[in-house]
């Protein structure tokens, strides 16, 4: 076992989403391990200074998250800064005369036990908390995959950092796991969302014009990658992550479109208001449309997409596919080639 490995291992498995106390809280102590590692990490490393400078705000934003009692939006912000520490966790791990070229062809191979897949996620409940660990599964050995040709073609720290983010998404599966609970409530019933999907790429290449296309280019970059990855989660049958990300691609869209219903802030409140009454109502795990309410409830930004477009979609998504317009032949074949999750 590496050191990153026993540095990483996960608390015992304690309910921590019921309404019950509980003596001993997984979520916030993994939040409190790594908001300790970036306040206590010293390093000369150029690129754990850069780091630092992005996730002391991230984690912030997770703590405040959890201290507010939104428990999922806790969980949710965690999983991103979580597989950056945990990456450089790993590298810095590593004595700095086994970080070459050689080496890093060494860790590859004998980490590939990254590529196969994780044991099942059926029966992990809320939905929520599947959902987060669906889109973190195939992850594992995608950035394994990449990383040492990424390595090669850039520098041997980078495919090691790499190596560092595939260990981290399949530790934090198994740490969604540790938080899976019993309740009476029923799982939602999910299905392909092949045609959703594609109303929504037609949705952002509508989007997708000057002056917003070159002004917020990095916005669109953002809403494309997250559909993209929602449309590998539903090809591999991984429906929690799917929706999970559908709505993050969705609620990102929603902020791009030029058409977008003018906002209500007088109304807003009253329609977030009846999105959780909603939410509450009934004998399904509503946990995945629960977490975009807390999104909508922490950051007002996004309120408006949410009341308006999200948590609709959401919803709908429940119900039986719609009917799939019949495709125009396309014109043109456009090929991007980008970073698995960018």
């Amino acid at each position: 076992m590496t050191r990153v490995a026993a540095a990483l291992l996960l608390l015992a498995a304690t309910p921590v989403f019921g309404r019950e106390p509980i003596a001993q809280d997984p979520l916030a102590t993994e939040i409190a391990r790594w908001s300790a590692f970036v306040r206590e990490t010293e390093s000369s490393d150029e690129n754990w200074k850069d780091l630092k400078q992005g996730m002391e705000p991230a984690m912030a934003r997770v703590e405040a998250a959890l201290k507010d009692g939104r428990r999922l939006l806790a969980l949710e912000r965690l999983a991103s800064v979580r597989m950056n520490l945990a990456g450089f966790a790993y590298v810095n791990s590593l004595p700095e005369n086994k970080r070459g070229e050689a080496d890093l062809d060494a860790e590859f191979a004998r980490l590939e036990v990254l590529r196969a897949p994780g044991s099942t996620l059926e029966g992990v409940r809320p939905a929520a908390v599947r959902a987060e660990a669906e889109a973190a599964l195939p992850q594992a050995r995608n950035y394994y995959d990449t990383s040492l040709e990424y390595g090669r073609a850039t520098m041997p720290w980078s495919g090691f950092f790499y190596l560092g983010v595939a260990q981290a998404q399949r530790d934090f599966v198994a740490f969604c796991r540790t938080l899976s609970e019993r309740t009476d409530l029923e799982a939602p019933p999910l299905r392909s969302l092949a045609p959703e999907l594609d109303a929504l790429e037609a949705d952002l290449l509508k989007a997708y014009r000057p002056p917003a296309s070159i002004d917020r280019h990095s916005e669109f970059i953002g809403a494309s990658a997250a559909l993209k990855e929602a449309r590998e989660l539903d090809a591999a049958g991984l429906r929690y992550g799917a929706l999970l990300r559908y709505l993050q691609a969705a609620m990102r869209v929603f902020t791009l479109r030029a058409d977008a219903p003018a906002p209500d802030p007088e109304g807003l409140p009253a329609r977030l208001e009846a999105l959780d009454t909603r939410l509450r109502t009934g004998k399904v795990d509503h946990s995945i449309g629960r977490l975009y309410l807390e999104t909508a409830q922490a950051n007002p930004a996004f309120a408006e997409a949410i009341a308006r477009d999200v948590l609709p979609r959401y919803f709908a998504a429940l119900t039986p596919a719609p009917a799939s317009p019949k495709k125009p032949a396309p014109s043109v074949t456009v090929t991007l080639v980008r970073w698995p999750y960018t």
